[in-house]
């Protein structure tokens, strides 16, 4: 079995010359393509969502040997979480090389974020079984890169930090409010603003109600900070 062009393009972009290339093409197909004889990546992605775990895990540790556990699970947390793998995949155009259904195509199936962390996942797992753990872990270091160097703000909750600053100064917690809806039902953008009974206030827009929320949270507590 030999790869397309397309896919030999995607496998260097992810830095991993595959010996077996249909594990690559296993962790590309999407359940919405699958058949009898062309199975889908969700065994892949298990497999690959605990391989990256592993390395992140390894990775936290290294990175700081005084840490405690509290201070090291949320920054574990930031790095695997699909949002993240999301990212990953569309710094690599994973979603250009996924293989899905005419339905989940014509969807918006190759930017949904839940479809490419779970590729993402699935291509780890294809590195692994390809040419083991050593080959996996130097492609996820490269790929999640400086995310590793500044994990540390990534991994601060901002709706909590927002909470516990109004709440030291007597203040009650903030509210959330959905701005705006827009685009299509399959990929939506919500803006949410995030205010204080104090009167701030700061918008943030995003793909999902979640990820807004934090956007705004962190945008607002970013411009309290920048007060003091």
């Amino acid at each position: 079995m030999k790869l397309s062009a397309e896919l030999k393009a995607f496998a260097g972009r992810i830095g991993h010359d595959f010996a077996r290339p249909g594990l690559l093409i296993r962790a590309l197909t999407h359940g919405s393509f699958s058949s009898e004889t062309r199975p889908d990546n969700q065994r892949l992605e298990f497999l690959g969502d605990r391989v990256l775990g592993l390395v992140m895990a390894e990775a936290m540790l290294a990175a700081d040997r005084d840490a405690t556990e509290g201070q090291l699970a949320p920054r574990f947390n930031a790095l695997v979480r699909k949002e993240a793998c999301a990212d990953v995949a569309r710094e690599v155009d994973l979603g250009a090389v996924l293989k899905l259904g005419r339905s989940e195509m014509m969807s918006g199936g190759r930017r949904k974020q839940a479809l490419l962390g779970d590729a993402m996942e699935a291509v780890i797992a294809a590195v692994y079984l390809d040419a083991g753990f050593e080959a996996a872990r130097a492609v996820i270091l490269r790929l999640w890169g400086k995310r590793i160097e500044t994990v540390e703000a990534d991994a601060r909750d901002a709706k909590t930090s927002l909470q516990e600053w109004a709440q030291a100064r007597g203040l009650p917690p903030p509210s959330y409010a959905e701005l705006s809806r827009e685009g299509p039902d399959h990929a939506p953008e919500f803006t949410i603003e995030a205010r204080l009974e104090s009167g701030e206030a700061a918008n943030a827009r995003a793909t999902s109600k979640r990820a807004a929320e934090q956007a705004a949270a962190k945008a607002l507590l970013d411009r309290l900070e920048g007060r003091q």
